[in-house]
């Protein structure tokens, strides 16, 4: 997993890359607010972002905020990282969009606590991505089925896209999760198996 670390003191910087590092992670850091932002809109970026408080550029709280603004693909967590104790503090990176807090100095027992929460969290929004996707389609083979159909007004066979004609049954079993077992219908019995006449001796 990839993970950002947006911090601007050199040493807080190379220490939670090699404790991450350490935890298999793959880091990509930024110095200062403003290349933490680029590097949150790469084409792979992180899912999982540390953001210190106070930074050049754009703060922690200012990404928070106007990454929750945006319409984004998928969710990404966002991990305050602080001095800061106060309630009224907390509430505030919270209420800026920040999904979870850390004050320092932190241990990073607790802080890989945290980072596991956030992948658990993000583990859930994809198979929930997923379900919905495998919803979508189930939906989309369904509505195959609306719509007007052209089908032979003798034979009952049904044309598809391609032009080709399809037994009503081969048709409906290609396009749903629909099976059919054959049977007669009573009319069809006494039709085309009508019952013995009987004779008297």
């Amino acid at each position: 997993m990839r993970i950002l670390i947006a911090e601007d003191d050199p040493t807080s910087r190379r220490l939670l890359e090699a404790t991450l590092a350490r935890d298999g992670y793959q880091v990509v850091s930024a110095s200062d607010g403003d290349e933490a932002w680029a590097r949150l809109h790469d084409d792979d970026a992180p899912r999982l972002a540390i953001l210190d408080w106070m930074m050049p550029g754009r703060d922690g709280i200012e990404i928070c905020r106007q990454l929750r603004r945006e319409a984004r693909p998928c969710y990404v967590y966002l991990l305050l990282v602080t001095t800061k104790t106060r309630t009224e503090d907390i509430i505030h990176g919270l209420e800026a969009g920040a999904d979870d807090y850390l004050t320092k100095p932190y241990d990073p027992q607790e802080l890989r606590c945290r980072i596991k929460s956030g992948e658990r969290l993000l583990g859930l929004e994809e198979a929930l991505a997923r379900k919905l996707s495998e919803l979508q389609e189930a939906l989309s083979h369904v509505k195959q089925l609306q719509g007007l159909l052209p089908i032979c007004m003798f034979c009952k066979k049904i044309r598809d896209d391609s032009d080709t004609w399809h037994r009503l049954e081969t048709y409906i079993e290609r396009n749903s999760e629909a099976l059919f077992s054959h049977s007669l219908c009573g009319d069809c019995r006494r039709e085309h198996y009508p019952a013995p006449a009987l004779t008297r001796e």
